[in-house]
This record gives C-alpha cells, structure tokens and sequence, in this order.
C-alpha cells in the first residue's frame, strides 16, 4: 500500500506541465516510493522508469554523443514520437544526468521526474542547466500528521487549543510519544515491534554513511565525520561552537565546514541562522543545529525530552518555510521564528510568566503572531501542542 504524502499535492500540479519535477531528500524518507505513486498517475503508457542505484542503469547515460543513449532508450520501449515520460531514481550516481536531461527536454519535450538524495549536486547543477525549466521539492521524514496516516489513526486533531480536553490531549499524547522516540522514516513507523524499530533507525544511519559520506563525500577522514554526526546529534537544538568542535575533533575550521556543508546538502543535519533586527543586544553569529529525524537523535545521542521535544517540533515546522531563532545576550529567546513572522517556543511545562515574556518580545519584534507549544497538558490559555502544527 502506498500511503499519500503531503507534499504530492503539490507536485500533481506539474504532472503535465513541460518542465522536469526534482525532488531531493535525505535516503530513506520514502522518494522511491513517491515516484512509483508519480508513476501510475501520469497519463501516458509511453514511460520510463530506471533505478540509477543500479550501475547497468546507469551506463545507459553514460555515453558522450546523447543520440546513442536516445537510442538505448527506444530499445528499451521509450517512443520519442508522442509524448514521453522518463523517471529516474537516486540520480546523483550520474553526474553528467543534468545536460543529458536538458538536451531531452530541448530536442523531445521529454517529461522528466527524478530523485536524488544530495541537494548541493541537484540544486547546483540543475540551476547551471535547467533555468526556468525545473520544479524541486523536498521531501523529509514524516509530520506527526503524516504519521497518524500511516498508523492508521481515526484521530481528528482539533483546531481549536480550547477544544484539546485531558482525555483527548492523553489519547494523542501516547501516539505522539512513539514519533518523538522512533521518528518519522515511513518504513520505521510501519514496523510494530520496538526492537525492530531500532534496528531499522540503525539501518538508516548505516545506509547513510556507507551510500552518501563514503560513495559522495569522498573525504580522506571519515572517522572524523562520523565523530562529527555522532557530536551533532548531541547538540541537537544547541548552538554550534566552531572552534570547540575543531578543536575536539582536531580538524581545521575549513575542513570542518566543509563536512557541515555535506551533512547539511545531504539532509542529516539543518542548521538555522539568528534572527536579526540589527540591535547589538542580540546573539547573531552562531546557528543552531537540528537533526533530520527525532528518531536518530533519541537512539543514537539518548538526549533529555526537552531536547528530543524541540526537534520534534523543528521537524514539523521546517516543511512550512524558512527558521530562525532569536536570542539577547541576556539569554532570554525564542526558539523558532518561522518565514520571519511567527514565533514559536518550545516548553516541556509552560508558565504564566513565560507566556507574557515570549508575548512581550514578539510585540518588540514584530512579529505577526506567537505560539507557545507545551510537551505536557496545561490549563494555561493560548498554549498549543505539538500535534496540532
């Protein structure tokens, strides 16, 4: 069965338009999947579907004079003669695949969709060669509300704060509870058993490391990116103190921004910049870092709930728009501000005071709302919970 997510809403509004659907996303998040969905709903008959982690797939596109692999591709039962639909999977095995799909686009309006899991390759490349002919979307672990489709869940969460009564907060709170220990990868949340859930998440990391930093990466010490995945994952929701890691890793700057970059274009990591008015009370240079999935975070780093709780919550806003957070030098902060209008703080038991000070600074700011999100129930008016994003 293939569960629907999100973001193929979107994407169905291009099924039919000319120019090529990319969507990038870290390994395991379900692209393969969404492509299969892709390609049983397009119209045509006249298509093409090839898994690019194959290497036989890929010495179809691997030839200089593109003629000959349209060729390849006739045999293969591709006519260029009415409309065509070509659709590859895990595309960044084939460096060249960019030029080599906008000589189709050019010479045969071919329909192109295709995946890939390095968006520093995919977004580069196809910004140089598919100007204006190119929709990219990305797809990351699930939101809780994809999670309660996957489980199967006949809960409605209500729109309304006022309407989450104890019985209803405890009934979700428990389903809630399994996404912030074990995440939100589709092929995790589908298993029942919690050992095999751990094993999984560790499949995950595994693939990662062996598919993305050892085949893409290509650096001459992978020990130290795997020590840095491991400290990341540690300082989920923290700021990121260059010099310290550096230090402790006994690696350059330079190199250590290079891994930051790889991990962050290959989707294990996010990091969020300060949000700015310009007043010198505020901390701006240090971003923080969150990591792709709670799941990874709680099984590898065992972090507090506080910790696992915010991530949860950064992994549900990042599909909205741009984070940010904001902090004074006197400590006082909040932790996300989304598309620089909304603020949201993250409290496992929220108080009075810390409602009307997290009010106050956004008045200051600017800001067009705010929420506070509480991990536990509350009787305070005006707090919203984490399964309602």
């Amino acid at each position: 069965m293939i569960y629907p997510r999100a973001i193929y809403t979107d994407i169905e509004k291009h099924l039919d338009t000319p120019e090529a659907v990319i969507i990038t996303g870290m390994r395991r998040t379900g692209k393969t999947t969404l492509l299969t969905l892709i390609r049983d709903r397009i119209k045509t008959e006249n298509r093409l579907f090839l898994d690019l982690e194959n290497p036989l797939n890929r010495k179809y596109f691997e030839e200089e004079d593109y003629e000959k692999i349209k060729a390849t591709l006739e045999f293969l039962g591709l006519s260029f003669r009415k409309r065509s639909c070509i659709l590859l999977d895990e595309i960044q095995h084939v460096r060249t695949l960019p030029s080599v799909i906008k000589y189709f686009i050019d010479h045969y309006k071919v329909k192109f969709f295709v995946t890939g899991s390095a968006s520093y390759y995919l977004k580069n490349l196809f910004t140089e060669s598919l100007a204006g002919r190119k929709a990219i979307f990305e797809l990351f672990p699930l939101t809780f509300r994809e999670f309660l489709v996957f489980k199967k869940s006949s809960f409605k969460i209500p729109k309304n704060e006022a309407a989450v009564t104890k019985p209803i907060f405890n009934a979700i709170d428990r389903l809630y509870e399994e996404y912030m220990r074990y995440g939100g990868f589709p092929e995790i949340v589908l298993k029942e058993d919690t050992k095999e859930k751990a094993k999984a998440i560790e499949d995950v990391f595994t693939s990662f490391f062996q598919l993305e930093v050892l085949q893409l990466g290509d650096f001459r010490r992978n020990d130290v990116i795997r020590d840095l995945m491991l400290l990341l994952m540690q300082s989920t929701g923290s700021k990121l103190d260059i010099q310290r890691i550096s230090r402790d890793l006994k690696v350059s700057r330079p190199a250590l921004y290079d891994y930051m970059a790889f991990l962050e274009g290959t989707y294990f990591i996010k990091t969020i910049r300060p949000f700015s008015k310009g007043r010198s009370t505020e901390v701006r240079k240090m971003p923080k870092v969150y990591i792709c999935d709670t799941g990874l975070a709680n099984h590898f780093a065992r972090l507090d709930e506080g910790h696992i709780f915010e991530n949860s919550i950064f992994q549900n806003l990042r599909v909205k728009g741009e984070l940010n957070y904001y902090q004074r030098k006197s400590g006082v902060e909040i932790d996300f501000i989304l598309n620089h209008k909304d603020a949201y703080e993250v409290k496992i038991n929220p108080r009075a005071s810390d409602l009307r000070r997290m009010k106050e600074l956004s008045d200051e700011l600017g800001l067009k709302s705010c929420r506070m999100i509480s991990r536990k129930f509350s009787e305070l008016e005006g707090v919203t919970y984490g399964f309602m994003l």
